[in-house]
């Protein structure tokens, strides 16, 4: 395994990371193309972990704030055939491991409800109220770093 990272939006892991988001947001959700590749693109660190035959298999972004204070954790997918083998857990960890090291006090995300577990098991806490985005219910979580 191995994980990768780019702010390059021209590169091959962040094309690796739009397929696999295409493949469980849009396809796999019904998520529109039109949401699920923002203006935040060029601003975020895109995340591909890749499997032992370096095939693209989990994707993550993160989005710091404008003082590097803070970061938001999103667009966090598995590819179908991978699930249940821990990788959420081990792109999870890189990701929590790297925002540490870059000095970010807190990361926050935007959880769908059926992912709520996996987060609490990492240690985020959930925070406010459950709301819909793209259709699907999310709550926000945060974990301080």
């Amino acid at each position: 395994m191995q994980i990768k990272q780019t702010r390059d939006t021209l590169s091959n892991t962040y094309y690796d990371a739009v397929k696999i988001r295409q493949l469980v947001f849009v396809k796999g959700q019904g998520v529109p193309r039109s949401i699920e590749i923002d203006s935040d693109e060029a601003y975020c660190l895109h995340f591909v972990l890749y499997d032992d035959s370096n095939l693209p298999a989990a994707t993550c972004r993160i989005l710091p704030d404008k003082n590097y204070n803070s970061a938001t954790l999103q667009r966090m997918a598995v590819l179908p055939d991978y699930r249940g083998k821990h990788l959420g857990t081990l792109l999870l960890e890189h990701t929590l491991a790297f925002c540490r090291k870059q000095g970010f006090c807190k990361l926050s995300l935007h959880a769908q409800l059926t992912a709520k577990g996996f987060y609490d098991k990492m240690g985020f806490r959930a925070v406010g109220s459950v709301f819909e985005e793209a259709g699907i219910r999310h709550i926000t979580m945060e974990m301080t770093l």
